[in-house]
């Protein structure tokens, strides 16, 4: 059981873990080489909970009780003799931390359990500077500790499985997100992907291929990373980063090192605490125009992140779980860097780093076996239900219609490539059926697309043939109380618009709520060319979209238009290269899905004018509604307050 904890090192990160071993109950000795140096930690111990005190995150009471677990000493005899758990964090300096290792490993009790906080260094050999190797572990804490929820514990090749369990419970206590890094590996899991997508960007705009402005943009605002590749770079330090990259490739970690860490350490300029590296820090941080983010594709940079995830799983070092959760916590990303792939296609991500093998040949530019064999066996990530991750891939063919689930997105394909995807009354039935399908709970978005060269060519006019008055009207009424029915659905929907979208197809496309079309599509309302007008509610919704005016225009001349023409007009929300439709209707629908569906669905009430519905839910929150019911109940008068 562990009671007594013992740190090494007050500076930056040994005063932070510290404090958070005092926050969590333990008893805590916080040694450095000298009084100032103990002094210092100890103050800023002071103000960090004085700042929780302040935002009513701990009681004043509770800042002095765990201040009072914590001691101080420079004895290191002193420090480590009752210990239960010592957590080393001196300067990265291999020699310094074997030295110090050696003399705990003859002072600490024989059951003390040695952790080194190192974020580089080989564990193995560390471990070698004591006669308890099975007793020695990596607990890679995060800067800063106080804050950092992510801790990696690191095997080295002799630790037992109960020092690495017990040090996962301890971290836990801790209130933090352990990983287990099951091999002792240069970069352990995060820094491995850190350095990887740093050191590409560097190598893209080193090459020419873009510049630095607009591949931080991409990844800032496509990518949706907190920072860019550069603005990351110097906020970490320039220094830090050669020196991480050094001591990796020493180890052997495959990488070809961008000049530039060396060219900016030489000139002086060291990121954001000098003022300079890769941008001027002088008057803040950097501004990074969102208007250059679409000039880069940002997976030409991360692409690299998912084949050395793909890497870490595939070599035993951590799980696929691990890996992401590591990248989120440890990086802030805003989802694992494997679940990224997954998102893009891991055949796209192969596609980009054989490409890059072919242009530069460089060694690190192999695709990893993982990834080759899981696209030669079709598991391609989201789009196919398995990746990385098993995204619980359910399929129905509902004759005309496919229906294809990949939580939290569900696609229904029409199915009559033959009829350019014509619809008639069987199609529309099964696309009834698949939305039906897609109101289950774990389904938050909805795509509609065609299959081969069309979304949807319009009605089969072969219906039209020999059709009475008094049923086409009926036709027409059933037409359009279905697409109010898909316009009301109470999930988002999205016309992915893969070719042609005419007539009642286009009317199909309007009555979904965003519309995404390739840079191939053509659209127009023709049936004024059939002497017929629209059937479908597409007079009524072309003008909310379009305007009057130009509605009239369409409809007059039943004009055919292109993708570009119609996004200029507000017919659909964007274009998208035609290879791209997939993975960009994707990325928006997935972006949507992480919204909270509440407010989707009353925002949807709210945009169809539906104040009625809205009103009468909102109304049943107030105390008059409570009591005019139990009034009516208990057969009494009501006695409302206005509430």
């Amino acid at each position: 059981m562990i009671r007594r904890i013992t740190v090494l090192g007050a500076g930056t990160m040994g005063h932070g873990i510290a404090q958070v071993a005092a926050m969590a109950g333990y008893e805590v000795i916080m040694r450095d080489i000298e009084e100032k140096f103990i002094e210092s930690g100890y103050n800023r111990i002071k103000k960090s909970l004085e700042k929780l005190v302040k935002k009513g995150k701990i009681t004043r009471e509770e800042a002095d009780l765990i201040l009072k677990r914590i001691k101080k000493t420079t004895n290191l005899e002193e420090a480590v003799k009752q210990a239960d758990f010592v957590i080393e964090a001196v300067p990265e300096v291999f020699e310094i931390k074997a030295e110090v290792f050696k003399a705990v490993d003859e002072l600490a009790p024989p059951h003390a359990i040695i952790a080194t906080n190192t974020s580089s260094l080989p564990i193995s050999e560390l471990a070698e500077a004591t006669n308890r190797p099975d007793k020695f572990v990596g607990m890679h804490f995060f800067n800063p500790p106080q804050i950092m929820k992510l801790v990696e514990v690191v095997r080295g090749n002799k630790t037992s499985e109960q020092t690495v369990n017990t040090t996962l419970e301890l971290a836990k206590s801790m209130k933090k997100e352990p990983v287990v890094v099951n091999k002792d590996v240069p970069g352990f899991i995060v820094n491995r992907v850190l350095v990887r997508w740093l050191n590409e960007a560097c190598l893209i705009v080193e090459r020419g291929e873009s510049d630095i402005l607009t591949v931080d943009s991409s990844l800032k605002y496509v990518a949706e990373l907190p920072m860019g590749a550069f603005e990351l770079s110097d906020f970490i330090g320039i220094d830090v980063m050669r020196d991480i990259i050094r001591a990796m490739v020493k180890r052997g970690f495959k990488l070809t090192p961008c000049k530039s860490w060396d060219k900016l350490v030489e000139e002086g300029k060291l990121g954001a605490k000098s003022s300079l590296g890769f941008y001027d820090w002088s008057s803040g941080r950097p501004n990074i125009p969102k208007e250059l983010s679409t000039k880069f594709d940002p997976k030409q940079v991360l692409a690299m992140a998912v084949n050395e995830g793909a890497w870490l799983v595939r070599e035993g070092v951590a799980s696929t779980e691990d890996v992401d959760k590591a990248v989120i916590l440890g990086l802030n990303f805003p989802k694992g860097v494997l679940s990224m792939g997954d998102e893009w296609g891991l055949d796209v991500v192969k596609s980009i780093i054989e490409g890059k093998r072919s242009r530069y040949g460089l060694p690190e530019y192999e695709v990893d076996p993982l990834i080759e064999e899981l696209v030669s066996k079709g598991f391609l990530g989201v789009k196919s239900g398995k990746g990385f991750h098993d995204y619980g891939l359910r399929e129905e063919d509902l004759n005309q219609v496919k229906y294809k689930a990949t939580p939290p997105i569900a696609w229904i394909i029409l199915n009559r490539p033959d009829k350019l995807n014509a619809l008639d009354m069987e199609l529309l039935n099964s696309l009834r059926k698949a939305l039906d399908m897609a109101l289950d709970d774990e389904i938050k978005v909805v795509v509609i697309t065609g299959s081969g060269k069309a979304f949807s060519a319009g009605a089969d006019v072969s219906m039209f043939k020999g059709l009475s008055p008094i049923d086409a009207y009926r036709l027409s009424r059933e037409l359009n109380e279905f697409f109010d029915e898909l316009e009301r659905y109470p999930k988002p929907t999205i016309a992915s618009i893969n070719g042609f979208a005419l007539g009642g197809g286009l009317e199909l496309a309007m009555a979904c709520d965003l519309r995404v079309a390739s840079d191939r599509a053509q659209l127009g309302q023709p049936e004024i060319t059939l002497g017929i007008i629209t059937g479908a509610g597409g007079s009524k919704r072309l003008p909310k979209l379009v305007g009057l005016a130009k509605a009239k225009e369409l409809l007059f001349t039943g004009d055919i238009i292109s993708a570009d023409e119609a996004e200029k007009i507000g017919l659909v929300n964007r274009v998208v290269p035609h290879e791209k439709l997939e993975e960009e209707v994707r990325s928006l629908a997935l972006k949507i899905a992480s919204m909270p569906s509440n407010s989707i669905r009353l925002y949807k009430s709210i945009l169809n004018g539906e104040q009625e519905p809205l009103a009468f839910g909102l109304v049943f929150s107030t105390e008059d509604s409570k009591e005019g019911i139990n009034a009516f109940l208990e057969k009494r008068r009501p006695k409302f307050s206005g509430k």
